[in-house]
């Protein structure tokens, strides 16, 4: 355990953080599983749920999450899907 002021203090921002990215990795997640479900299936809102998925890895990108060409891998990957399907 830090004795320190300020090393008290870090290990409580990096908490917060740390529940912060779990949350928002965990929202990301859950988009793209919905998304691919949405492909796999003879859905209408394929497009609308693509779109949203790739909506949420860019904001995961600008956010630090996800490193800019892994963001560009799986937006290439799901809109490679959806032109797949139809």
């Amino acid at each position: 355990m830090p004795n320190i002021k300020s090393a008290k203090k870090r290990v409580k921002v990096i908490a917060t953080k740390t529940l912060r990215n779990k949350s928002l990795n965990s929202n990301l997640k859950t988009t793209i599983k919905k998304a691919e479900a949405a492909l796999a299936s003879s859905s209408d809102d394929r497009a609308a749920a693509v779109t949203l998925a790739i909506k949420k890895i860019d904001q995961a990108a600008a956010k630090g999450l996800l490193h800019k060409n892994t963001a560009a891998r799986r937006k290439s990957r799901l809109a490679r899907k959806l032109n797949a399907a139809g």
